[in-house]
This record gives structure tokens, sequence and C-alpha cells, in this order.
């Protein structure tokens, strides 16, 4: 009985050990200043001083696109395995394939047609 959990019991305990010992090395081995001072406490990210906070809007249209993106960008990795196991499927495959690329193309024409890609 335990061969068959031996791989889990090993899996579940470098699952624990490994961020266990992330955690306790970064308090062992952290450098913490000796003095405080005021430049190292302002959050500072990608080279840009954070400042006064300021309120910026972005249109729809940004939200649109990004959804559009990540939607198509979903379905186009589904061609992938489709496309690995093409040659096994014969034409039943070449069909399937056929068949997502159209509707695709026709969501795509659509949203182009709805003027959801263009930027003003």
């Amino acid at each position: 009985m335990l061969d068959n959990w031996l791989p889990f019991l090993i899996y579940a305990i470098f699952a624990l050990v490994i961020p266990a010992s992330m955690m306790w090395f970064s308090f062992v081995f952290a450098t913490r200043p000796h003095r405080r001072m005021r430049a190292r406490a302002i959050p500072f990210e990608s080279g840009v001083s954070a400042g006064a906070p300021r309120e910026q809007r972005f249109t729809i249209s940004f939200y649109l696109t990004a959804m559009l993106f990540i939607v198509f960008d979903i379905e186009i990795v589904f061609l992938y395995p489709l496309a690995v196991i093409l040659h096994q499927l014969a034409w039943f495959g070449f069909l399937e394939f056929l068949f997502f690329v159209v509707i695709l193309v026709v969501a795509y024409v659509y949203i182009w047609r709805k003027g959801a890609l263009e930027w003003q």
C-alpha cells in the first residue's frame, strides 16, 4: 500500500519544504537597513517614482481590445493540439480544424465590422 502512496508523499514533502525553506531563508538573509531613510520608504516601480496619486481613466475601447485579445489568444491555443494530431484524424480532423478556423474568422470579421478594433 505504501508503494502506491510513496510518490504522492514525496511530492507533498517537497511541496511543503521548498516554500517553507524559501520563507525561512528570506528572513535569515534579508538585508535590513540599519537606519530608517525616507527614500527607502517611498514606493518605486520601473524607474518612475510614485509621487502624488493620479486619477487616470482608461477608455472602454482599451478594455474591449484587451478582452478580445485574450479571447482570441485562448482560442488560438486550442488549435495547437488539433494540429499535432491532425494526421491521425485524417479528413475528420481537417474538417474540424477548418470549421474552427471559420468560426474564428467569422467572429473576427464581426468585431471588425462593429468597430471594436478602431481607436479614436
